[in-house]
């Protein structure tokens, strides 16, 4: 009987039911409120006339992904300022913009706040969280930022990427 060789890792694909990592999964978590206040941001945003964010953390006992304090904030500064100098968040932001062609468009984004001079256990929770977050979010893409200016200066990183 013929021996089969194990697949090469190129031809190995992800299900598309099941897109996240067994592992993902399994550490973090979401509650039925948070997935619902998700649903409804995404939903609710799609047509906002003014940028709206929200902050989510990683609970460090229950490793529970949660809105921090539920809030909807407007402002860029007003959001920069709420960000702690020394641990990572995720932000769900849906920011409306008039593209050089005259057309509004409403990007639906996640910001992956990682500061530089970050715990590094808490950067390792983090990373191990983005396409969980991500997925279940249902974000169109991932932006990386490392600063409260980055955060004031959104907006031109988004036009530049439409």
């Amino acid at each position: 009987m013929p021996r089969i060789p194990p697949p090469c890792p190129s031809s190995i694909t992800r299900d598309v039911d099941h897109p996240l990592s067994q592992s993902e999964s399994r550490l973090y978590s979401f509650s039925p409120e948070t997935k619902e206040k998700l649903r409804k941001f995404r939903l609710g945003t799609s047509r906002a006339k003014d940028p709206q964010a929200v902050i989510y953390i990683i609970d460090n006992k229950s490793q529970e992904i949660r809105p921090e304090d539920g809030e909807v904030y407007t402002k860029m500064e007003d959001l920069a300022d709420e960000l702690p100098e020394t641990s990572p968040r995720f932000i769900l932001l849906s920011y409306p913009l008039t593209l050089s062609s005259g057309r509004l468009t409403v990007p639906y984004v996640m910001l992956y706040y990682l500061p530089e001079n970050c715990n590094p256990s808490l950067r390792m929770m983090y990373a191990g969280a983005v396409e969980l977050m991500r997925n279940t979010a249902e974000v169109n893409r991932v932006i990386e930022v490392e600063s409260e200016e980055d955060i004031v200066e959104i907006e031109a990183k988004l036009q530049s990427q439409n």
